[in-house]
């Protein structure tokens, strides 16, 4: 049976149009869902009729947070058509390959990433471009809103959204998104979180991120709540909007190292949280000391799990068990299934380690353009996380290691091929391996760990800048070390443990 797609900012202006959406925090601005809906029909409108775009076809958007982000999200699923949000912290040659890859056909920016936007839609041959503020509402008001009867006949199984990861490779893949896993999403963390009309959710994480657009984003639009929208995480304003209760704020998601930064900002002893229903965190594994501190402060922080490629929730904590039960990822959300199994493919005992499987209608059909990796990445419809994992006599699961070698920094993936891949082109390197490393603010950060060549001279602050000029910040290595050789193994490959046993050492408390 196929189901179809429907359009949630049209359902709740038909039910509540003056209720609120969106509220855009950098400088005032007002949603109603009426508003909303009447806006995504004009832009559907401008992209079609103006624009070019068809069903199938991809339109990038790289942008700060903004209520626009998401009116356009909403205007492709009205046209069949697929989103593809950037990530803002990428150096024009990855949003090139990332770009050129996905082949859109409008690049969607605001202002401030103009020069970066254009640069790589040009260097892409997109054929079309729109800049947030005037250019946009210049747009909007020149047409009428899409007619219902002109939307595209969408299912739950089309594509809706491409959201690229770092591979294993070195090279992002984009994890194709249908209207289906988006659904399901807010559905499984809908029923996890309480979210309904009475919820109002601070966004603080990127939009181009799974984690800011579908924790919980997504499903409090799809329950007809609303959200505030932060340009950018700023600890002090978030603690503001917390305790003052203008907004009613009850709902928060973020990753460890926001409620790092929010417990050691001076107004966080001071703040109320009494209005403060869900704290959810993901992203990267929580440390038990941080969780203690926010008990202390009466928020129990919900841990969860999931990818980019589960559209993300796969497991999490209920609140009942957040404090009881610190350290675990949780259980199973509704529509999904898990297992942990061994490398020989079969299942792990309880308490065993092993590789997370799921499987589901929250899971990836695939990744766009890439045969290679949907052939290694599943197995009889279980995706492969990567990720070892173990679970308990009480059916709860705990997250305990990188299957593979990808650490993650500030929430932000990092998978060391590609951060190797640059250290190589420096002509005094020989050899260069990144592991991450334990780091107070980011969760981890990279130590890049060098061998340079008989007779070459190489700095800390050559291979900083080096790095600097070809990755995003989060990327680069926090750290260098200079070794005489890399530890390897029988078949001559980079033994990373050895390396982690040398210069890793383990937080106290964790």
């Amino acid at each position: 049976m196929t189901v179809r797609y429907y359009d949630w900012i049209a359902h709740h202006a038909m039910r509540t149009p003056e209720r609120l959406a969106v509220v855009n925090l950098a400088d005032g601005r007002e949603f109603s869902y009426a508003r909303m809906h009447d806006r995504v029909g004009r832009l559907a409108a401008h992209l079609s009729v103006n624009l070019g775009v068809n069903a199938g076809d991809r339109v990038a958007v790289l942008a700060q947070n903004a209520p626009e982000t998401l009116e356009v999200q909403f205007a492709c699923g009205r046209l069949g058509a697929i989103f593809v949000p950037l990530n803002t912290r990428l150096t024009v040659a990855e949003l090139t390959y990332i770009v050129g890859d996905a082949a859109p056909r409008v690049m969607v920016h605001d202002a401030e990433l103009a020069a970066t936007a254009l640069e790589v839609a040009a260097a892409c041959q997109t054929p079309a471009s729109l800049q947030f503020d005037a250019p946009y509402e210049a747009a909007l008001a020149a047409v009428q809103p899409l007619p219902r009867a002109a939307w595209a006949d969408v299912s739950h199984d089309d594509v809706s959204t491409i959201m690229y990861t770092s591979g294993t490779t070195g090279r992002p893949k984009g994890a194709m998104i249908t209207h289906g896993m988006t659904f399901f999403n807010c559905v499984n963390l809908g029923a996890v979180a309480g979210v309904s009309q009475s919820t109002v959710q601070l966004l603080v994480l990127p939009l181009f991120h799974t984690g800011g657009l579908n924790c919980y984003v997504n499903p409090t639009l799809h329950a007809g709540g609303l959200v505030l929208v932060m340009r950018a995480f700023d600890p002090g304003a978030t603690l503001r909007l917390i305790h003052d209760k203008a907004f009613g704020l009850n709902l928060l998601f973020g990753v460890p190292s926001i409620y790092q930064f929010l417990c050691q900002h001076p107004d966080f002893d001071k703040t109320d949280f009494s209005g403060l229903r869900v704290g959810g965190v993901g992203g990267a594994p929580m440390p038990v000391p941080l969780l203690r501190i926010w008990e202390q402060r009466g928020v129990a922080l919900q841990q969860g799990y999931g990818m980019t490629e589960t559209s993300p929730a796969v497991l999490a904590l209920d609140q009942a068990d957040a404090a009881a039960r610190a350290g675990s990822a949780g259980k199973p959300v509704l529509h999904t299934e898990v297992c942990v199994m061994r490398e020989d493919g079969t299942l792990a005992a309880p308490g065993e380690i092993g590789e997370l499987w799921v499987r589901g209608p929250n899971v990836t059909p695939g990744y766009w353009n890439r045969p290679d990796a949907n052939a290694s990445s599943f197995t009889d419809g279980w995706l492969h996380t990567g990720d070892a994992t173990r679970v308990d006599a009480d059916g709860f699961f705990y997250i305990v290691d990188r299957w593979k070698d990808m650490y993650i920094s500030g929430g932000e993936n990092v998978y060391p091929a590609e951060v190797e891949d640059v250290l190589y082109q420096m002509p005094q390197i020989a050899e260069a391996a990144i592991i991450g490393v334990p780091d107070e603010r980011w969760g981890e950060s990279g130590l890049a760990v060098v061998v340079v060549k008989p007779g070459q001279q190489l700095s800390e602050d050559q291979v900083h800048e080096h790095c600097r000029a070809r990755l995003a910040r989060f990327k680069c290595p926090r750290d260098i070390a200079f070794v005489e050789a890399l530890p390897r193994n029988a078949t001559g490959k980079v033994h990373k443990p050895t390396l982690r046993g040398q210069f890793v050492t383990e937080p106290e408390g964790v």
